[in-house]
């Protein structure tokens, strides 16, 4: 009587098996499209979506003084306001402390 040998294919098999999916577990938590890849991403977008809400908001901003400056709308407040801060202007009666 031959003594039972363990076939070498279901080894092979098994061991295959197990490789590939040590493999793709490593590769779903750590890869490219991975977890910890898309967790960064994500706090990525948190921080750009904030990013952008600031800008709209410096957009509005600038927008409304271009409009308050326009020929159509003249705002001379805003006006008087610009032109001290560029030309560095004062009115006479004016006392400027520095």
């Amino acid at each position: 009587m031959k003594s039972p040998r363990p076939a070498i294919g279901a080894f092979f098999y098994f061991g295959t098996a197990s490789v590939l999916a040590i493999y793709f577990t490593f590769a779903a938590v750590q890869g490219a499209f991975g977890l910890f890849n898309r967790v960064q991403v994500e706090a990525e977008i948190a921080e750009l979506r904030l990013r952008r809400d600031a800008l709209a908001v410096e957009l509005s901003d600038l927008e409304n003084r271009t409009h308050r400056l326009s020929d159509a709308y003249l705002d001379l407040d805003l006006l008087d306001e610009r032109a001290r801060d560029v030309l560095g202007l004062v009115r006479p009666d004016e006392i400027v402390i520095r």
